[in-house]
């Protein structure tokens, strides 16, 4: 998950749009995540769904033949991390737009009109300005998009080409290299031998534990 911040209006989602088709082109399948801090009003637009979730169901999804949207109610203090667990395992970059107070890494878009860059962002790994500034961030022009995607793919997405991931609690788990080893091993040898497996490129196991 990589985090495009910076102030209003300074472009992030024009930025976004601009990546998207550009990490497509090199064969990677991208997700997105807006944060809006005003609130949404789903409900209006589909009276059926907010009826189900005024009577009690966790989440509801509205299908279509081309798309489908979930609505889910979320506690105020829900996590990046948490949102982006709803996706699964499916793409090889979450490009978030916001976020900016989470714990991922992050990029930030700066205009020169819309005043100086943000203060106190953790893990900026980037900035994309129109102005040069004095940090040890690297910096790249607002059309240098291959430039970025470029780093993007060799800093986020190439690593995790062959990636096993473990969330518990809704939470991930940082594994070292050892473990991954030994979870990988041991579940692709468990899968292989029931009966009517093909070839394991993938797999997926989810536990829920009551007492």
């Amino acid at each position: 998950i990589v985090s495009i911040v910076g102030n209003s209006d300074s472009g992030k989602t024009t930025l976004v749009e601009k990546l998207i088709p550009e990490l497509k082109s090199r064969g990677y399948r991208v997700a997105t995540i807006k944060h809006t801090p005003h609130g949404m009003t789903l409900g209006d637009q589909d009276t059926d769904s907010w009826r189900h979730l005024q009577a009690g169901s966790e989440a509801t999804v509205t299908s279509s033949q081309t798309q489908m949207v979930l609505i889910k109610p979320v506690a105020p203090d829900v996590t990046l991390n948490e949102i982006a667990s709803i996706f699964g395992e499916n793409y090889d970059i979450i490009l978030a737009e916001g976020f900016k107070r989470d714990n991922t890494p992050k990029i930030e878009i700066h205009r020169s009109e819309s005043g100086p860059p943000l203060k106190d962002i953790k893990k900026l790994i980037a900035i994309v300005t129109d102005e040069p500034w004095e940090t040890e961030t690297g910096q790249f022009s607002l059309d240098d998009v291959k430039g970025l995607a470029d780093l993007l793919e060799e800093g986020f997405i190439k690593p995790r080409g062959n990636r096993i991931s473990l969330y518990i609690n809704n939470t991930p788990v940082p594994l070292s290299p050892f473990p991954k080893e030994v979870i990988t091993n041991i579940l692709t040898a468990m899968a292989s031998s029931l009966k009517g497996v093909a070839e394991v490129e993938s797999l997926e196991i989810f536990l829920s534990k009551k007492d």
